[in-house]
């Protein structure tokens, strides 16, 4: 794959952090590719590449690319715009950029809020995001750790500590969150 080809964009899209954060979420996710077996470590890095292309985008700009994308919003992702970028991301990237593979796709769209049956290239990139070289936050020695060991206590983890970290800011979390999360925990012992 010739990733050179969206570095422009990706200037021209992104701020200066958040461009350097995609790098490192592209490394980190083909590191995970290659932990856990993926089979395809350079589409990991695509997905991480990729995967905030819309972030900066404003909110009029993200609302506009609902409409022209046909994304209906529900009533909890109207009033959470920083859910908005995974969705018309996932949408940019398909119709501007020509990237069909839709577990790419699945991947950027669930980034930020994990799901149920998530494919392993959606649990690379939503572990990638959290464990990027570039993140500093409490806990992230732990999310660390975990994603070395493998992706089921790592996502257990990630998944308990935003339903935690939304909680304790008085935030409400997606359903998609809590789905991935209880099947994950229900799975593990």
């Amino acid at each position: 794959m010739a990733f050179e080809q969206y570095l422009p964009l990706l200037h021209e899209r992104l701020d200066d952090y958040r461009y350097r954060h995609s790098l490192a979420v592209a490394e980190e996710a083909e590191r995970l590719a290659k932990r856990y077996g993926y089979p395809d470590p350079a589409k990991a890095y695509l997905a991480g590449l990729l995967h905030d292309i819309t972030k900066n985008a404003s909110a009029s700009e993200q609302l506009q690319m609902c409409q022209r994308f046909g994304i209906i919003l529900n009533d909890l992702e109207r009033g959470a715009p920083k859910l908005w970028h995974a969705m018309t991301g996932a949408d940019y990237i398909r119709r501007e950029l020509g990237i069909e593979d839709e577990e790419l796709l699945g991947a950027v769209r669930y980034h930020t809020t994990g799901r149920a049956g998530m494919s392993r290239l959606e649990q690379i990139l939503y572990l990638a995001d959290f464990t990027s070289a570039d993140r500093d936050y409490p806990d992230v020695a732990e999310m660390r750790r975990l994603v070395d060991i493998g992706p089921m206590p790592a996502l257990r983890y990630a998944l308990g500590f935003t339903i935690c970290d939304l909680v304790g800011k008085h935030l409400p979390v997606h359903p998609d969150t809590f789905e991935a999360y209880n099947e994950i925990a229900a799975a593990m012992p």
